[in-house]
């Protein structure tokens, strides 16, 4: 995309964020990046409350956090619990492991792709108001990631 094109998208979406009232797009219809880009907000808000019953400091709950919503984390926790997905499900699952974006040199394009997928899903379920799903799952991958942490083990599935 060019600079100007850029600048203008960005301008609009300013000025439309005055209008009250707006509707969320149907999430179905959505580009997966744009699911995992709210997925990673959700994700990242539930670990932090239920981070912060465990300690008062700022660094701890960061650095902790931080290692917890990594994409190796994200892509071991969704790795073991893509076989409980409904049909519905796998298909939001499957166009965001297929989505192309750049991959970060902190973990491999697979782990990157199981990540995005995950993200993906929590931001669908989200967008969809589906509450007690979105955090059953989320609860799920919360589990998986300090059970590997507790164990020593990196966050990859077993």
């Amino acid at each position: 995309m060019k600079f100007e094109q850029y600048q203008k998208l960005r301008d609009l979406a300013l000025k439309n964020c005055l209008e009250e009232g707006q509707a969320y797009p149907e999430p179905a219809g959505l580009n997966p990046i744009v699911l995992a880009y709210i997925g990673d907000v959700v994700f990242s808000g539930y670990v932090r409350l239920r981070l912060l019953p465990n300690s008062g400091q700022v660094r701890v709950l960061h650095d902790l956090a931080a290692r917890m919503v990594s994409a190796v984390c994200q892509a071991g926790a969704m790795h073991s619990m893509a076989a409980e997905l409904t049909e519905e499900e796998t298909g939001v699952y499957h166009r965001g492991r297929n989505a192309k974006s750049m991959v970060p040199k902190s973990a491999s394009v697979q782990e990157y792709r199981e990540a995005t997928a995950f993200e993906a899903l929590v931001g669908y379920l989200y967008l969809e108001q589906r509450p007690e799903r979105c955090e059953e799952l989320m609860a799920k991958a919360f589990r998986f990631i300090v059970k590997h942490y507790k164990e020593g083990k990196k966050c990859k599935s077993s």
